[in-house]
């Protein structure tokens, strides 16, 4: 056997195996793609944004986990009121809030120390801690090798990876600070937004996929959305 095809032949064992795996945690996965009332659910669509805050239904140790069973935004930085922003997701234990525009005297979410301003309204994941992580179920469109914008903050920069179905495929992501010791409000070093260009890319199979956002060092992010577009290579 020549050394090309031995080399063609471990590619395709691996591929196989790769492939395998993902079915076998497809089939065995109890989480759902979420829903609610205002998002008619199903698997988030790639190429498109992914956010964080639509991750998978399913509860503690199935869908996701948390270091505390207790939604520190929704509920409680966000009082119960009645509204959609303030109570979403508020008896889970992953941490949710929003961004708020047109605080005064002290901007919130469109502060002038922002890299970029987010949108308003946007629902993200907060009070990140070491060892947590979310599943979220995306449907891809066509198989090819997407690039991942992250839009976030983060008080003191960190790390995070992402699997998908299972499978550890990033490695550890630096995740620079957005802290800005030129802004004088002590509390919005958690609100200085930026943006990841092509913070990771990866290859994905058409068809259903979990992917799986863990929080490996540092925490104290606010993880908003991946936006994920087909590149070539």
């Amino acid at each position: 056997m020549s050394r090309r095809v031995f080399s063609l032949c471990i590619m395709a064992a691996s591929v196989l195996s790769t492939t395998a795996f993902s079915q076998s945690f497809l089939s065995q996965y109890k989480g759902l793609p979420y829903h609610d009332s205002r998002y008619r659910g199903g698997p988030q669509k790639i190429p498109g944004q992914v956010l964080c805050a639509y991750y998978d239904l399913g509860g503690e140790g199935i869908a996701y986990h948390d270091t505390d069973p207790r939604n520190h935004g929704s509920g409680e930085l966000n009082p119960a009121d009645g509204t959609y922003l303030n109570e979403f997701r508020i008896h889970e234990g992953v941490d949710t809030s929003y961004t708020k525009f047109d605080r005064k005297p002290n901007p919130i979410d469109d502060n002038p120390f922002d890299k970029i301003v987010p949108p308003r309204d946007l629902l993200y994941v907060g009070w990140t801690e070491p060892g947590e992580w979310f599943n979220i179920t995306v449907d891809v469109k066509r198989s090819g090798t997407y690039a991942a914008d992250f839009l976030y903050t983060s008080n003191r920069g960190g790390t995070i990876s992402v699997d998908l179905n299972g499978k550890d495929t990033t490695g550890p992501l630096e995740i620079a600070s957005t802290n800005d010791p030129a802004d004088p409000v002590a509390w919005r070093q958690w609100h200085h937004w930026n943006l990841a260009s092509q913070l990771f890319k990866v290859r994905l199979s058409k068809g259903k996929t979990v992917l799986t956002v863990h929080i490996l060092t540092s925490g104290n992010m606010n993880q908003a959305n991946f936006d994920l577009k087909q590149v070539h290579g």
